[in-house]
């Protein structure tokens, strides 16, 4: 599988702008991951770390379905890897995990936040998010999302790295 990538637009208005460098930055982690095998996706970091390219994918879809559907979109809804509440760690657990479970719940989770994110009338949409007991807007949120991909995709560059020695993108 090649993943296709398309740059953000070097000049756009607010909103297409962040609409594309969040599409941007989910491409890369999709592309960190293309040609790699179930286990080469779970191949951890270093120990004692859980980290691996099959967790970062199943930690961002916890992270789109919070910011996009339990925050803006208000759906009262579980983790997508854990019982517990706010729990963003067991994602990063991915022993025995696929990368058709992975890919297709962090997949499913992109498509709602598109949806949730279209139909919002404004930037400056705001909701209450639980955790941080304030409310956010969808600006907050875009920006937010975008600074945590492109944490992880840092992080997936190293990842990739160790698996084959692939570098780059």
């Amino acid at each position: 599988m090649t993943t296709e990538r398309v740059g953000p637009p070097l000049i756009a208005d607010e909103r297409e702008m962040l609409r594309s460098y969040l599409d941007y930055h989910r491409a890369t982690l999709a592309l960190k991951c293309d040609d790699l095998s179930d286990e080469q996706l779970r191949s951890k970091s270093m120990p004692p770390s859980t980290l691996s390219l099959m967790a970062l994918v199943r930690h961002m879809a916890e992270v789109e379905r919070h910011w996009f559907r339990r925050v803006v979109g208000g759906e009262d809804l579980p983790m997508v890897w854990s019982a517990t509440l706010w729990d963003f760690q067991t994602a990063y657990d991915a022993t025995g995990a696929t990368r058709a479970e992975a890919f297709g719940a962090w997949e499913a989770e992109v498509e709602h936040a598109r949806r949730i994110e279209r139909a919002a009338d404004s930037l400056d949409l705001t909701a209450y998010n639980a955790r941080w007991e304030a409310d956010v807007s969808l600006r907050m949120v875009m920006l937010h999302l975008i600074h945590e991909y492109a944490r992880h995709n840092g992080h997936a560059d190293f990842l990739r790295e160790a698996v084959d020695g692939t570098v780059g993108a």
